[in-house]
């Protein structure tokens, strides 16, 4: 019988795997990620985040401690006597050394316990659960409404420089950068509040009671800080985009070829021009988000912005380095954004790689 009659259904057999081949396949994700700008990127920044964060949380334990008086004394009262103090000081451990308590405090930060508070002995998650939707929403509400505003009308300023749009932009843009929020503020109340009452002019309404509601209670505020911000981003995007349409060559050869002028403004200028305002958006969202302290006291928020506040007068020393953490994580985390979106906008920019 011939061998061809003789062999097996699988025959021949495969060719087992080379040593090191299956390893190679599984880590070449990793390689390639390895190679990704965004993720060197996120990884640098997150490395760098660690000690600011850390020295974040220590200077401010340390200007707690430096602050005049004691905690057991204002939780207290001054009518307390000095056994109810060291009493007191002695079940919170007040009465012990400063790095002591510093290092106390860090080892459970860095288990997920914020601690309880000293005023009433709530968990600090808890009080951070309450504040943080509240700024957070008044934060994006107001960048939302400053960005819908600001790039209509940096383009419209842009496309004819010196006219009658542009003086009027320009004119609203430094009267806005010159008012402070809050006087800006008490305008919003008197016009909307109590001329018109249309809006509340204090009060907060939970976003799950109702989305119309949510938004009655916070347009007022947010529009307080939106304001300036739509000024800023409007002097900053038409003076880019008027750079962009004198100087940039590219702009010549597109209007060479006959691309319209709105054409041009829009899809070429105005798509590089995005650049440095998402820098100031990067930089402004993540510190914007404890300084509403003025807004949120103004319209009766119940946001971050107070609680520190409070928290820092009834000397809480555990709320008031949950709300650092949590404000430091913030501006790290807005910082790390903007700069993954550089490399997602232009696939030019090579993060950690030196220049051709």
């Amino acid at each position: 019988m011939s061998d061809t009659l003789t062999r097996s259904p699988g025959w021949p057999p495969r060719t087992p795997p080379r040593p090191g081949r299956l390893p190679g396949l599984l880590n070449r994700p990793a390689r390639l990620l390895g190679r990704s700008p965004a993720v060197r990127v996120a990884i640098k920044r997150v490395l760098q985040a660690i000690p600011v964060v850390w020295g974040a949380t220590f200077i401010t334990f340390c200007l707690m401690n430096l602050l005049p008086g004691n905690a057991a004394v204002a939780l207290l009262g001054d009518d307390a006597t000095p056994e109810q103090v060291a009493a007191l000081s002695a079940r919170l451990n007040l009465d012990e050394p400063f790095l002591i308590r510093y290092l106390q405090w860090l080892g459970n930060a860095l288990t997920g316990d914020l601690g309880n508070s000293l005023q009433n002995n709530e968990p600090v998650t808890t009080i951070l659960g309450r504040a943080l939707p509240v700024s957070l929403e008044l934060v994006v509400l107001a960048f939302a409404l400053a960005l819908l505003v600001a790039v209509p009308t940096a383009v419209v300023a842009a496309k004819r420089p010196g006219g009658f749009a542009d003086r009027i932009g320009m004119q609203i843009s430094m009267f806005g950068l010159s008012v402070p929020n809050f006087v800006f503020a008490l305008v919003l109340v008197l016009i909307f509040a109590v001329g018109l009452r249309v809006l509340p002019a204090v009060g907060y309404v939970p976003l799950g009671q109702g989305l119309g509601p949510n938004l009655r209670a916070m347009v007022l505020p947010a529009t307080a800080i939106a304001f300036a911000l739509f000024c800023e981003y409007t002097r900053v995007l038409r003076a880019d985009i008027v750079d962009q349409m004198l100087r940039e060559d590219y702009i010549t050869t597109a209007r060479a070829k006959g691309v319209g002028s709105w054409q041009v403004l829009i899809r070429h200028a105005l798509r590089n021009s995005v650049f440095s305002l998402l820098t100031i958006v990067g930089l402004q969202f993540g510190a914007l988000i404890g300084s509403t302290v003025i807004i949120e006291q103004m319209f009766g928020l119940p946001g971050m912005g107070q609680g520190l506040l409070q928290a820092i007068n009834n000397r809480d020393v555990p709320v008031v380095q949950a709300y650092v953490v949590v404000m430091a994580c913030f501006v790290v985390g807005a910082n790390l954004v903007t700069d993954l979106l550089y490399a997602v906008l232009d696939p030019r920019i090579r993060h950690g790689r030196p220049a051709a």
